[in-house]
């Protein structure tokens, strides 16, 4: 019990030392470098989108910089939608998607479109549902180091649906816990990185030796392997704490919540049973075996054996306080971790079957 306990202090320690090395998005000194940036957001069947969007880029401060949207084939509003509120902002140009062609993911053709049309030094790739603080540009180009090719982090997200309580802030969770910060930042590793396609502003010079999203264009995790071909190249792949300057409305509905997670928690994994058997267990041993140790010390009288839940409770407590979740949302970790293996279960049988993934109207193998 002792060495298990230490363990788990162990890791608490970890975390908070992960969460303190990730550097939070600030804004910048006054300064003569304004490069031109590309703002690049790909949209399919997002009319309930473009309003809340535009209105969070229109209030976007920096000068030098253009809009690229482009309707990827949407079958709702959205093109109706992003003429009428567009009209307003000279900044914003509209772009209508081509046919997805054969071995290509949608999202990952509509972004490489965009970068072909795109005039900026920088190119900042968004989704549809985020909202933006009005310094993003001088924040993020201010993340940037001469070596720096990519900055990218997991925004700040709302939850409402039940599902989303329990799945969505385990994204954060996954990177705090395991990735280590130091060696994601400082070094070229490529097995030491993360990235979410929600925020991810490129170098464009970066980005074209890359060969942008053409390198990626069959991914169904776009975002953490056009980062790693980034590090393979030679350029810093720099992860950021931006959730004071990034909010992501993902996942609104259960069922959203269960499509987008059961489509990238599997492929994130590289579609291996040896990873996802040791993760099951890892974190069986780590975040469940604590609950019935706790019933334990209850039905003893034996107040040590709260000692495991309390400090498994409190690496989920610190990360969501690093990303301003909500906070009394560390209470449902147990249960989220059950959900997580039934998710990632059937993310695997999906993987396996001849059913595929299915996003936006798509179906992906």
């Amino acid at each position: 019990m002792t060495a298990y306990i230490i363990f788990l202090f162990i890791m608490l320690l970890l975390t908070i030392i992960n969460g303190s090395l990730m550097p939070l998005l600030r804004d910048k000194r006054q300064s003569s470098f304004t490069p031109s940036v590309s703002i690049l957001i790909p949209m399919r069947n997002e009319e309930a989108n473009v309003k809340p969007l535009l209105d969070s880029l229109g209030h976007i401060t920096y000068r030098e910089l253009e809009i690229l949207i482009l309707d990827d084939g949407s079958t709702d509003q959205t093109a109706e939608k992003l003429v009428e509120a567009s009209s307003k902002d000279q900044r914003i140009h509209l772009l209508e998607g081509e046919d997805l062609p054969k071995g290509w993911v949608g999202k990952v053709h509509a972004c490489y479109q965009l970068s072909k049309q795109a005039k900026g030094d920088f190119l900042l790739f968004l989704d549809a549902d985020v909202r933006v603080h009005p310094n993003i540009i001088d924040r993020s180009l201010h993340a940037f180091t001469e070596k720096t090719g990519l900055v990218t982090g997991f925004p700040q997200i709302p939850l409402k649906s039940l599902l989303g309580h329990l799945l969505v802030p385990m994204q954060h969770f996954l990177v705090f816990f395991h990735l280590p910060v130091l060696l994601a930042n400082h070094t070229l590793w490529d097995k030491s990185t993360a990235a979410h396609g929600a925020y991810m502003m490129f170098r464009k010079k970066a980005y074209d030796e890359i060969n942008g999203h053409y390198s990626v264009k069959a991914s169904l995790v776009e975002d953490i392997h056009i980062a790693k071909i980034m590090k393979r190249t030679g350029w810093n792949v720099r992860l950021v704490n931006n959730t004071n300057t990034v909010q992501c409305f993902m996942y609104e509905t259960n069922k959203e919540v269960w499509e987008g997670f059961s489509k990238n928690f599997f492929p994130g994994l590289g579609r291996s049973i040896t990873i996802m058997t040791a993760i099951i267990i890892f974190y069986s041993l780590l975040f469940l075996l604590p609950v019935p140790i706790a019933f334990l010390g209850i039905y003893t009288g034996e107040l040590l054996y709260f000692l495991p839940l309390l400090l498994t409770l409190s690496i989920k407590l610190a990360v969501d306080l690093f990303t301003r979740q909500k906070p009394w949302l560390f209470i449902l970790f147990p249960l989220s971790i059950v959900m997580m293996f039934t998710i990632l279960a059937y993310s695997a049988f999906l993987g396996f079957s001849k059913r595929g993934f299915t996003w936006k109207g798509r179906n992906y193998q």
